[in-house]
């Protein structure tokens, strides 16, 4: 058996006795898994090449195996890989002198880096280079790097890349247009279909986050800064800490750092803004810039793909539109953290801007507030004129209007139904708080095992002191967050008690005597400010 030459070797003969170190390579990527034919996938598997590698080791005395260097599921088309990358930290370190890998097209599928490689990188560092059935080793066969049949190789390798690239991508558009959802992680609120993995359904729990987010953006004016301080103070954790803790997902978030699973006024924004909560399916908002720069480019808006009525919508069609009319329009927040009731709504007649809110105080010390003309307070006096006009002057109009249109109205029951439509926020509050006290009561069982592993001599008494600290610090913050929770709970009741008055007096006096959000978000398109202190209202309905 001696002379028996391994099947790797092609007749070639050993020069001497050197012992390499040897990197075995490992690399599959979903490119391997779109080649149709059953064979060629599970060749191609880490377990198979992992395989390979090792035999090949075991039947050549002058290799000893160092390490294995693993990238599962990267692209061969650049070599931004872990892996690869600390493959190449330990050749500069000079702790391996062999590279070992099943073909060309494990190294690698971009032929120009491909070829950089092999003739010039792996021979500054003095590395043997071996792709086994490509029968290519750069120290007992020289020429096998050399050969016209490497670059050809290579080339060969790159095309298939980019071949299989342009069928993927032919592919997805084809599911997008059908409106079938082709992400990895679908919007807060949803989750894939166990049945079919391109249909959305309802996440129950996040769902109800979702409404929670939309009433208080409209019917309650309240901002994205302060929606933000609600969340996080009755302990809801941000969609990318739903999706790790709760869903249990790999979702990976670069913009989170230590696990620090706030919310932030720009995840807010994306929620109010996104049309999946309605039912639609809106994709092809970024793509790659080609097979072989994987750096995402923003898709002009016009050129999204949004296939309509796709699955189960969380937010009404109305309170949709509503939020994006108030995203919009000009708004200010005010100093307790809510907009304005009539943000957005106030125009000047002649030139058509915004008009300013002010606060001033009288000779008597009365304080009021009025409008005035944006473009003639910022811009120029010449531009327009004040219209300036007390906000009391307004409300009492628009009071008194929206009184005379609904006394008109044969059906005031439509009105009452819209007042009644209130998530009923208090009940969810309430199953959120449960969780948070059985959070309690698992870290007070813990601290009480702490007492008895330090007796055991499990842990030293230092280690018995921090842990301590730190289960009394994590209790601290859930008692806060329960007593935000409850503070919450009773604020929702106190705002669902006074909605049932408003009901019952508008029952009993068929009309309204107080304005509020809703009703002008729901009746009110706009109001313009004469000169002459004339209020103009514009209604969202025609009749």
């Amino acid at each position: 058996m001696a002379g028996r030459k391994s099947k790797y070797e092609k007749n070639i003969k050993i020069t001497d006795h050197k012992i390499w170190k040897v990197a075995e390579y490992i690399r599959l990527s979903q490119e391997d898994y779109n080649n149709s034919i059953e064979e060629k996938k599970e060749s191609n598997s880490i377990t198979s090449q992992k395989t390979l590698l090792q035999e090949y080791i075991k039947e050549h005395q002058d290799l000893e195996f160092y390490d294995h260097y693993i990238d599962d599921g990267y692209t061969g088309t650049d070599f931004n890989r872990p892996g690869f990358q600390r493959m190449l930290e330990d050749m500069k370190n000079r702790k391996i002198n062999c590279i070992l890998v099943k073909d060309l097209s494990r190294l690698g599928r971009n032929y120009i880096e491909v070829g950089n490689y092999i003739e010039q990188i792996f021979p500054l560092f003095d590395i043997r280079f071996i792709a086994i059935n490509d029968n290519i080793d750069s120290y007992k066969d020289p020429n096998s790097t050399n050969t016209i049949l490497l670059p050809f190789k290579n080339l060969i390798n790159d095309e298939y890349c980019r071949d299989t690239s342009l069928k993927i991508r032919s592919a997805l558009n084809g599911r997008k247009k059908k409106g079938e959802y082709v992400g990895a992680f679908p919007a807060y609120g949803y989750i894939k279909s166990k049945e079919d993995y391109h249909k959305l359904i309802v996440d129950k729990e996040s769902a109800q986050i979702v409404r929670k987010i939309f009433n208080w953006y409209v019917n309650e004016g309240m901002g994205c800064l302060s929606i933000c301080h609600k969340l996080n103070d009755i302990g809801v954790l941000n969609p990318t800490g739903y999706k790790r803790k709760i869903l249990k997902q790999n979702y990976k978030n670069y913009n989170i750092q230590q696990e620090d699973y706030s919310w932030t006024t720009s995840t807010v924004r994306k929620i109010l803004s996104n049309d999946v909560y309605i039912g639609n399916i809106t994709q092809g908002k970024r793509k790659v810039k080609s097979y072989k720069i994987h750096k995402l480019e923003q898709i002009p808006e016009e050129e999204w793909i949004t296939v309509k009525n796709m699955h189960e919508p969380i937010i009404d069609k109305k309170l949709f539109e509503k939020a994006q009319d108030i995203r919009k329009k000009d708004t200010r927040i005010q100093k307790d953290g809510k907009l304005s009731l009539w943000a957005g709504k106030i125009k000047c007649k002649d030139c058509g801007k915004a008009m300013n809110k002010k606060t001033s105080k009288n000779k008597i010390g009365t304080i009021y507030q009025y409008y005035i003309c944006s473009t003639y307070q910022k811009k120029s006096h010449e531009l327009c004129t004040k219209h300036t006009i007390r906000l009391e002057l307004i409300e009492k109009a628009v009071l008194q209007t929206i009184q005379e249109q609904i006394t008109n109205l044969a059906n005031v029951e439509s009105i009452v139904k819209k007042l009644q439509e209130t998530p009923d926020i208090a009940n969810h509050n309430i199953s959120i708080l449960k969780e948070k006290q059985r959070e309690i009561e698992k870290i007070q069982n813990l601290k009480k095992a702490l007492y008895q592993d330090w007796k055991n001599n499990d842990i030293t008494k230092e280690e018995y002191i921090l842990y301590k600290k730190d289960y009394e610090q994590e209790i601290e913050k859930l008692k806060i967050i329960i007593e935000n929770i409850e503070k919450e709970n009773e604020n929702e009741i106190k705002i669902k008690q006074e909605k049932m008055k408003e009901i019952e007096e508008f029952k009993k006096q068929k009309n309204i005597i107080k304005l509020d959000k809703t009703i002008i978000e729901e009746l009110i398109e706009s109001i313009e400010i004469c000169e002459n202190k004339k209020i103009i209202i514009h209604f969202k309905f025609k009749n």
